[in-house]
């Protein structure tokens, strides 16, 4: 496993599975074009590379590109790192036919050519950095109440507005990017006084 510093910037799902076999960091979808419309998960975005860097890995299509460029003008150039997949021509097993250009994406590709993309785009491994205090876990979200109970959904969102984090992101993915934003101890602080009487 590879750790990296910055938020890695996938397009999907599949992206995100793959990289999670390669990378130990956080990995956030755009989930496609949606990124275009969604202000709160690139606010998210922005806070992110502000806070540790962001490092974008689409696949080497045109739809790629355009979601590449698009953050390309929507986050500072000393904040973002761009890792490149060859164009390696196939079909992905999960698809029934190959896509528009023909070219796999990030899910398709061999690892070692995902391992080379992060290396050529010089990722900052965070290997040797002593872990900064206790990290929030998903266990730390139950407990305060975000996810498994009665009134998580709405706590959650709360937290979520809070925040400025996209209302739509999922338990797994909150646990990455609250420890990229914030400490335990602030997390335990925010807690307190959101919900302090409920």
């Amino acid at each position: 496993m590879i750790k990296v510093k910055e938020a890695v910037i996938v397009e999907g799902k599949y992206d995100k599975i793959k990289l999670s076999s390669i990378i130990d960091g956080l990995i956030i979808e755009t989930r496609g074009f949606r990124i275009f419309r969604d202000k709160e998960q690139m606010a998210m975005i922005r806070r992110l590379a502000d806070k540790r860097g962001i490092l974008v890995l689409t696949d080497s299509d045109s739809a790629g590109f355009l979601i590449r460029n698009y953050l390309s003008g929507a986050v500072s150039a000393d904040k973002i790192k761009h890792a490149y997949i060859p164009d390696i021509f196939g079909k992905e097993s999960r698809k029934e036919k190959p896509s528009k250009e023909g070219k796999l994406g990030v899910e398709g590709v061999p690892v070692q050519a995902i391992v080379d993309a992060l290396q050529r785009a010089g990722v900052t491994c965070n290997a040797d950095e002593a872990p900064a205090g206790r990290k929030i876990a998903k266990t730390d979200l139950y407990l305060a109440g975000l996810s498994g109970g009665a009134n998580s959904a709405q706590k959650r969102a709360a937290l979520l507005k809070e925040l400025a984090l996209p209302e739509h992101l999922a338990v797994n993915s909150m646990v990455g990017v609250l420890n990229s934003i914030m400490s335990y101890d602030e997390f335990c602080s925010l807690i307190d006084k959101l919900f302090k009487n409920s």
